[in-house]
């Protein structure tokens, strides 16, 4: 077998397709690996360029053939998307991918490092759970409004009619809507606590990273702070 140069590899859930290529362009190898088998084959492989789409699980895949030896690199789906020559599939995407990547114009995107990946979920599943306090606060204001019970907009008008749902004299609300609406009131509060502490673990992310460069920048550079804010009623 010729020494394989550049390698297009296409990722996905369980099977994943390569494309290989040598210095002058030459086909060298097609084919198909299970997820399982990803690792064991480049590792038999001498140091080479591996183009990667920049999707799910990339930025792990990136850092695990980097420790491997490989140069790896990560592009937009977008950019490689002209190179696809024929009808969309894994093995014309793994061709693509590997034209891709030699293209002295392509824009990369940088591999992410762990701290890096979690510092980002951190900031999107506290986004997601703010979504979700919105959804609920709005559920609870339509159920509520069923019945001809309204609160103004905001925090305020949310505890309201939280309240009311709590009030078990209050006869306006049948036994079972009660019982749905105190459900979602439980959820919110559960939500609302989770963010809350998801802010202070990003608070103090930051004041890590302000501590860290402080013996760089002037002290005015880093005058504020990230302050979180959640969601309204």
């Amino acid at each position: 077998m010729q020494a394989i140069s550049t390698i297009g590899l296409d990722i996905a859930k369980s099977v994943f397709q390569v494309h290989g290529v040598d210095a002058a362009g030459q086909v060298v190898i097609r084919r198909q690996l299970r997820r399982r088998h990803v690792l064991t084959f480049f590792q038999k492989l001498p140091p080479c360029l591996v183009g990667i789409e920049a999707c799910a699980s990339s930025h792990y895949w990136s850092r695990e053939l980097q420790a491997l030896g490989h140069t790896v690199r990560l592009m937009p789906p977008a950019y490689v998307k002209p190179y696809v020559k024929r009808q969309k599939n894994d093995t014309t995407d793994a061709e693509a991918i590997c034209e891709a990547v030699t293209r002295p114009n392509m824009r990369f995107v940088a591999t992410k490092t762990v701290e890096q990946q979690s510092c980002l979920m951190l900031h999107r599943v506290r986004h997601l759970f703010i979504r979700q306090q919105t959804a609920v606060i709005n559920s609870i204001r339509a159920y509520l409004a069923e019945f001809g019970i309204v609160a103004p907009v905001g925090r305020r008008g949310v505890e309201q009619l939280l309240e009311v749902v709590a009030d078990t004299t209050d006869c306006r609300l049948p036994e079972v809507a009660r019982a749905c609406l105190a459900a979602l009131g439980s959820q919110l509060r559960a939500l609302k606590a989770q963010i809350l502490e998801f802010d202070r673990r990003i608070i103090a992310s930051s004041v890590q990273k302000l501590g860290k460069r402080e013996g760089s920048y002037d002290q005015g550079k880093h005058s504020c702070i990230w302050t979180p804010r959640g969601g309204v009623g």
